[in-house]
């Protein structure tokens, strides 16, 4: 993969990106809503702390958000993103599934679109994604984020997911986006139960088939608050077994809230995986 202009082997290491979320409603209650200077002193801390890469979104995608227009995204999103690509040089990714906010984003210094829905909320995202030439990471969702909570099922979750990114490399692959600059996402979260959310982690390795490095956001989600009657700000334990499962799965990227401490996490299952 070619990333920010650079290749990046995946395997040795597990990368660490970090999460901006631009919204005043995030699930994590650690929105910045558009906030540019908080924003900078963010990515830097982040930086610090560890992280090989930053996410940036201006749209919560929290089960039942609020849909926001594209002049709403592009406001909370590209002054912010200008600004962080003068302030830190790690790779920056953009987390949106519309087109216009990708295109605009990628004018303003991103190196990566992260989108939730895989290429499929927008015809025009392929396009975009393979003009430029940037990675793009292929997550997997039942409906939207309106509706995804409302009554997820599957025949096999694992298989289900498993179809559902092929078809997602596919649509890449007819846009003339090169399979070695995807990244699967199976989306923890995105219409999907607990025992849905248990069953992919268990079973990551199948969804490693595809040949292309897996990307996993388990961080702070509501499957953690079930399984130990926690509250949002009160899962960081949670995530750390979680962060530290993905790991030991072969995982390329964990996507998280709380840098420093899952950068500490990863780098001593790191060591005992691959050594130090």
């Amino acid at each position: 993969m070619i990333l920010a202009g650079q290749p990046v082997q995946f395997g040795q290491r597990t990368l660490v990106m970090g999460i901006l979320n631009l919204t005043p409603d995030s699930f994590a209650g650690d929105g910045l809503a558009g906030d540019v200077t908080a924003a900078v002193a963010q990515a830097r801390q982040f930086v610090a702390d560890g992280a090989d890469l930053l996410d940036l979104g201006g749209e919560s995608t929290r089960p039942g958000a609020a849909e926001v227009t594209v002049d709403q995204e592009l406001a909370r999103v590209v002054p912010v993103l200008r600004a962080v690509r003068q302030a830190v040089d790690v790779p920056l990714s953009v987390d949106t599934r519309r087109a216009a906010v990708a295109a605009a984003a990628l004018q303003a210094g991103a190196d990566l679109v992260n989108d939730v829905t895989g290429l499929t909320g927008d015809p025009a995202m392929a396009g975009v994604v393979a003009a430029a030439g940037v990675p793009v990471v292929l997550q997997h969702i039942q409906g939207t984020p309106q509706t995804m909570q409302a009554d997820p099922r599957y025949e096999d979750v694992v298989e289900d997911v498993r179809r559902g990114l092929a078809e997602r490399l596919a649509l890449a692959a007819a846009a003339g986006i090169a399979r070695e600059q995807c990244l699967l996402d199976p989306g923890i979260g995105f219409g999907k139960r607990l025992e849905h959310n248990l069953r992919l982690l268990r079973r990551l390795g199948e969804l490693q088939t595809l040949g292309c490095p897996l990307l996993v956001g388990p961080s702070r989600k509501s499957f953690l608050g079930q399984i130990l009657d926690l509250p949002v700000h009160e899962r960081l334990e949670g995530t750390a077994a979680a962060v530290a499962w993905c790991v030991a799965q072969g995982v390329a990227v964990v996507r998280v809230h709380d840098v420093r401490a899952m950068v500490r996490v990863v780098r001593v299952c790191d060591a005992i995986r691959v050594g130090a």
